[in-house]
C-alpha cells in the first residue's frame, strides 16, 4: 500500500534498537536467577540418580562417576556456555529470543530469500516441543522434590503422588491472580537454593578432593572405553543436567543478555558443578545412597529444611515455564499461528504478566495425567530429555541461518561450530530415542498434535483470506461508485479488514442491507510486525481515500497487545478526533463450510472451522466497546 502516509517510518530491517531492561545489573541478575535458571537449577535433584539407573549397568567407581561428572561439566561448557551464552543469545530479535522470535528475525531480514518451508516447520515444531516441555517440567520437578519425603521416612511413600498433585493444582489455581507480588521472592529464594547446593557439594568434595580431577575430559574417554554401549545410552540421562537451557534464550527479552550471562558464569554454573562433584564424591564413599543422592547429601536433621528449599525451587521452576507458555502462546497468536484466546493482564506495571485460562487449565490437566500415569520422576525423564534436545537441535539449525545468511560469516568459520553443535545434538537425540517406548514417545506425540494445530490454523487462515480476497473490491473503485449514490448519516464507522487495499465483506453486507454509510468510514487493518514492539510514533499508517473514506493500518509488535480504541483515540489526522460514543465498529463473522475444493484435506478444513468457532471474538480480542459493535455474518466455502 505505497500510497499510505505515516506518522513515522517503521524501523529499518536489521536495526538492533530495542527497549532494554532499565534496572541495574545486580537486580536483573537476581531476577534472572529466579526466573531463567529455575529449570536447569533443579536438575541436581534427579540427573545423577537417573544416570545411575540400573538399566545402564554403571558402577559406583571412579571411572563411571568421574566420567559422568566430566560429561556434565563439558556439556555445561559446550552446550550452555559456548553455544547458548556466546552464540545463540546474540541472535536476538530486537532483544527478544525464542524460536518464534528467531523465525520472525530471519523472515524480517531475509524475506523471500529465507528458507521458507523448513524454517517455518522448524519454528513451529520447536514451539510444539516447548509445550511438551511445559507439561513435563512441573510434573518432574515437583514430584522429584516431594520424593525427598521418602528419604525422611518410608511412611510418606504412598502419599508422594497425592502431595505432588496438591502442590501442582494449587500452583495452576493461583495463576489467575498473577505472580507480580510473589515473583519478587523468586530471585532471593533461588539464590538461597543455589548457595545451599553449592555448600552441600563443597562439604563432600572436602571429604574426597580427588573428585576435582573429574573436570579433566580424559575421564570421558575412559568412561566410553569401559563400556561403549551403556555409556552411549546414558547420554540420554546426561541431558537432564542441562534441561532448561533454552530458557536463557527465550527469557532474554525480560532481563537482557548480560545479566543472564553474568548470573550463569558467577552463580549458577559454579553452584551446579560443585553439587554434581559433591554427589559423585559422596557416592564413592557411600554407594548405599544411590537411591536418592541429592537428599542424602545432608544429615537427617537437615533433610526437612532441604526438602522445603528444593520444593520451593521446583515450584519456581514450574511457575517460570507456565509463564513462558503464556508468553509463547501470545506470540503465536500475534504471528498468526494460533486462534485468538482470552488473555488477561495480571499486572498494571509488567507488560509480560499475562494469564490465558485455556492454556493454564490445559497444562494443568496434562500435568496431572502425567503424574498419575508415571507415578515417579524417573519414569518421566526419558520424555523430558527428548523434548529438550529436539528443541536445541532446531535452535542450532535456525541460528546458523542467521550466522551464514544474515551475519554473512565465512563458510569455513561457521562450519566448525555447526558441525560440532549439530553432532552433539544428534548424539544426545539418538541416545534419547533409544528410550522411545519408555516415555520418549510422549513429546513426539504432543509435538505432532500441537504442530498439526499450529499449521492447520496458519494454512486455514491464509486460505480464508484468499477466499475473501476473491470476492472483494478495490477501495478506489468502491469509493468512486458509492460516494454520490448512498445516503450518509452522522458519525463514524470502522470496518475491520484483512487487507488494507480492499473493501471488507462487512462493509458490502452493511451497504446491501442498510443502504446507508456514515459520514466518516475507516477501513482498518491490523498488522503484526516481525519485531517484538513498535514505538507509538510508528503505530499508525493512514491514507485519505476521499469522500470521507480513510484507510488506516495499525502496527503492533508480536509481544504487544492490540487495543484499537486506545490507538484510534490517539489519531489526529483522519478528520475530527475519535469519539467512541459516536463510533460504530462493524465486524465480519464467517461460518466456514468445508469442501473438497482443495487447499487442505477435508479433515483439516473441519479442524480449522472448529478452531475458528472456538476462538475468542474479535470484539474482546481487539478491546472494542461492547455497545458499539455490529457483527455481520456470512458463509464462506473453503
Amino acid at each position: 500500500m505505497a500510497t499510505l502516509a505515516s506518522t513515522a517510518a517503521l524501523p529499518a530491517a536489521g536495526s538492533n534498537s530495542f527497549h532494554a531492561p532499565s534496572e541495574r545489573l545486580p537486580k536483573l541478575m537476581l531476577g534472572a536467577i529466579g526466573v531463567v535458571y529455575g529449570d536447569i537449577g533443579t536438575s541436581p535433584l534427579y540427573a545423577v540418580q537417573a544416570t545411575l539407573d540400573r538399566r545402564y549397568h554403571l558402577a559406583l567407581d571412579v571411572t563411571d562417576l568421574y566420567g559422568i561428572v566430566s560429561l556434565i561439566f563439558w556439556s555445561f561448557i559446550s552446550v550452555v556456555t559456548i553455544k547458548y551464552v556466546l552464540i545463540v543469545m546474540r541472535c536476538d530479535n530486537r532483544g527478544e529470543g525464542g524460536s518464534l522470535a528467531l523465525y520472525a528475525l530471519i523472515q524480517r531480514q531475509l524475506g523471500a530469500l529465507a528458507p521458507q518451508r523448513w524454517l517455518l516447520i522448524g519454528a513451529l515444531f520447536a514451539t510444539a516441543l516447548f509445550y511438551a516441555d511445559a507439561m513435563l517440567t512441573p510434573a518432574i520437578s515437583v514430584i522429584s522434590a516431594v520424593e525427598g519425603l521418602g528419604v525422611v521416612s518410608a511412611a510418606f511413600q504412598p502419599y508422594i503422588v497425592w502431595i505432588a498433585l496438591a502442590i501442582l493444582i494449587s500452583l495452576f489455581a493461583i495463576q489467575r491472580h498473577g505472580t507480580d507480588r510473589v515473583g519478587k521472592m523468586f530471585g532471593p529464594i533461588m539464590l538461597v537454593y543455589f548457595l545451599s547446593i553449592a555448600v552441600m557439594g563443597v562439604s563432600h568434595i572436602i571429604g574426597h578432593p580427588q573428585v576435582l580431577q573429574a573436570l579433566n575430559p580424559v575421564y570421558i574417554w575412559g568412561f566410553f572405553i569401559a563400556h561403549p554401549l551403556y555409556s552411549f545410552l546414558s547420554l540420554g540421562a546426561i541431558v537432564y543436567a542441562f534441561t532448561g537451557t533454552e530458557a536463557l534464550y527465550a527469557d532474554m527479552g525480560h532481563f537482557g543478555r548480560r545479566p543472564i550471562t553474568m548470573a550463569w558464569l558467577y552463580v549458577v554454573f559454579p553452584a551446579l558443578i560443585l553439587n554434581y562433584m559433591g554427589q559423585a564424591a559422596m557416592l564413592i564413599q557411600h554407594p548405599e545412597f544411590v537411591d536418592n543422592p541429592f537428599f542424602h547429601m545432608v544429615p537427617p536433621s537437615l533433610t526437612i529444611p532441604l526438602l522445603v528449599i528444593a520444593t520451593l525451587a521446583t515450584i519456581i521452576a514450574s511457575q517460570a515455564v507456565i509463564s513462558g507458555a503464556f508468553s509463547v502462546t501470545h506470540q503465536a497468536i500475534q504471528l498468526g499461528f494460533m486462534p485468538r484466546l482470552r488473555t488477561l493482564h495480571t499486572s498494571s506495571k509488567a507488560r509480560g504478566q499475562i494469564y490465558l485460562p485455556a492454556v493454564n487449565w490445559a497444562l494443568a490437566i496434562m500435568v496431572a495425567l502425567l503424574v498419575v500415569t508415571f507415578q515417579h520422576s524417573a519414569s518421566m525423564l526419558p520424555a523430558y530429555g527428548l523434548a529438550v534436545v529436539g528443541t536445541m537441535l532446531i535452535t542450532t539449525l535456525m541460528q546458523y541461518v542467521v550466522i551464514f545468511r544474515i551475519w554473512k560469516r565465512p563458510l569455513w568459520q561457521g562450519l566448525i561450530g555447526f558441525t560440532v553443535f549439530v553432532t552433539l545434538d544428534l548424539v544426545f537425540l539418538s541416545s534419547g530415542l533409544m528410550k522411545l517406548f519408555e516415555g520418549a514417545w510422549f513429546p513426539i506425540i504432543v509435538g505432532l498434535i500441537i504442530f498439526t494445530l499450529l499449521t492447520t490454523w496458519a494454512k486455514g487462515r491464509s486460505l480464508m483470506r484468499d477466499r475473501l480476497q476473491e470476492a472483494s473490491l478495490p477501495i478506489a473503485i468502491f469509493v468512486k461508485s458509492t460516494s454520490a449514490s448512498v445516503h450518509r448519516v452522522k458519525g463514524t464507522s470502522v470496518f475491520l479488514s484483512t487487507s488494507a487495499d480492499s473493501v471488507p465483506a462487512a462493509l458490502l453486507h452493511n451497504l446491501k442491507h442498510n443502504q446507508v454509510l456514515h459520514e466518516r468510514v475507516l477501513i482498518l487493518n491490523v498488522q503484526v510486525e516481525e519485531v517484538p514492539t513498535v514505538t507509538p510514533s510508528d503505530r499508525v499508517k493512514w491514507h485519505d481515500a476521499g469522500h470521507g473514506f480513510y484507510q488506516v493500518v495499525l502496527h503492533y509488535g508480536f509481544m504487544e497487545e492490540v487495543d484499537i480504541p486506545r490507538d484510534l483515540a490517539a489519531i489526529r489526522t483522519c478528520g475530527a478526533p475519535f469519539n467512541m460514543m459516536s463510533t460504530s465498529f462493524f465486524l465480519g463473522r464467517q461460518k466456514l463450510i468445508a469442501t473438497k475444493r482443495g487447499g487442505m484435506a477435508l479433515w483439516r478444513e473441519r479442524l480449522f472451522a472448529w478452531m475458528l468457532k472456538s476462538s475468542e471474538s474479535a470484539m474482546e480480542f481487539f478491546k472494542l466497546p461492547t455497545n458499539r459493535v455490529v457483527e455481520l455474518g456470512s458463509q464462506l466455502q473453503m
